[in-house]
């Protein structure tokens, strides 16, 4: 009996043992982290508000965190493609994503992007653009009501150019076809960057595209209107939707984000970085200039969003007439 109890009693020593050295371990893993080179997906192309976005941050993480951000691309199926690779990645810290309100809860609602909006832990959302609806410089089309006027006239003839399918500007493109009484050919891209571009060179009629465009852009385009309650600083002479009867409030606003399933430690450490940059003075001033509004959301306060954003688009996308289109 005594030995039965001296083996059970080493048994429980063992177990405790083995416990509190993974503890430590576990520790010691997040006092280093991070250790190597952590890569930062942008599932947008090259130019666009995401990795524009990540250029500036690049320096100022490697500064903090003492490791090289590598700033990665994978791009295509309105950002789905890259996102299906991130949330399957490994989930140790050293992989993070850049992040699109509402894009990565409307896309899953609609179809099978192949991830879901629960396989992202975030981080911290950093920034917000205002869709804006704009036309190459030399448009006929200089009202909003020019546009739609000529849109009815030849249905399905014109063309409104969207950042991807069941974007936030592809839904703006629906709910105005369907409140306007008009019907056009919706073109997605790849990214606001080409979107842009086939805007600027007249392939689409239109373009449903972001505030930092209308800034950087505004002497080599004309803009008809802009997705806000009220006049966009700096641009108080560009009308909105609402002041031409569409009472649209709409745009995008970008965060980073974990794999699900990542390390606590990870995510403490990467969520001070990103609140540290999104609250310093210059980088707030640079944002402003180039015509994004910054945000700064905390990891409980992104969470809380993203739970805020999904209960909404449930609610407007369960009318069957978007999801047909």
């Amino acid at each position: 009996m005594r030995n039965k109890l001296v083996v059970a009693l080493l048994v429980v020593v063992g177990i405790l043992a083995v416990s509190s050295a993974g503890q430590c371990a576990a520790r010691g893993e997040g006092d280093r982290y991070p250790t190597r080179s952590i890569n930062y997906l942008v599932v947008w192309d090259p130019g666009g508000q995401s990795d524009r976005t990540a250029r500036l941050q690049q320096p100022l993480l490697e500064k903090m965190l003492g490791q090289k951000i590598v700033v990665d691309y994978k791009v295509g199926g309105g950002g789905a493609v890259g996102w299906a690779q991130f949330v399957r990645s490994r989930p140790d810290g050293y992989s993070i994503a850049g992040t699109n309100l509402p894009t990565i809860i409307t896309q899953p609602m609609l179809q099978d992007v192949g991830y879901r909006t629960d396989q992202f832990l975030p981080i911290c959302d950093f920034q917000y653009t205002p869709v804006v609806m704009t036309a190459k410089k030399d448009t006929p089309y200089r009202t909003l009501k020019d546009f739609l006027t000529a849109a009815k006239a030849d249905p399905g003839k014109r063309s409104i150019g969207v950042v991807a399918l069941w974007s936030i500007g592809h839904i703006v493109a629906l709910n105005l076809m369907k409140d306007a009484g008009i019907q056009a050919q919706v073109v997605p891209h790849t990214g606001s960057a080409s979107a842009l571009s086939n805007v600027m060179g007249g392939h689409v009629d239109v373009g449903l595209i972001f505030s930092d465009d209308m800034v950087r852009m505004r002497d080599q385009i004309h803009v008809l209107a802009v997705a806000t309650r009220g006049k966009f600083p700096g641009a108080e002479d560009v009308p909105t939707f609402k002041e031409q009867g569409f009472d649209y409030d709409a745009g995008v606003s970008r965060g980073i984000a974990l794999p699900a399933g990542a390390p606590d430690y990870a995510l403490k450490k990467l969520e001070k970085a990103f609140m540290e940059i999104t609250g310093s003075p210059a980088y707030v001033q640079t944002m402003r200039s180039q015509g994004f509004v910054p945000r700064a959301l905390n990891a409980a306060q992104f969470k809380a969003e993203i739970a805020r954003q999904t209960a909404f688009w449930r609610n407007v996308l369960k009318d069957a007439d978007i999801k047909k289109k």
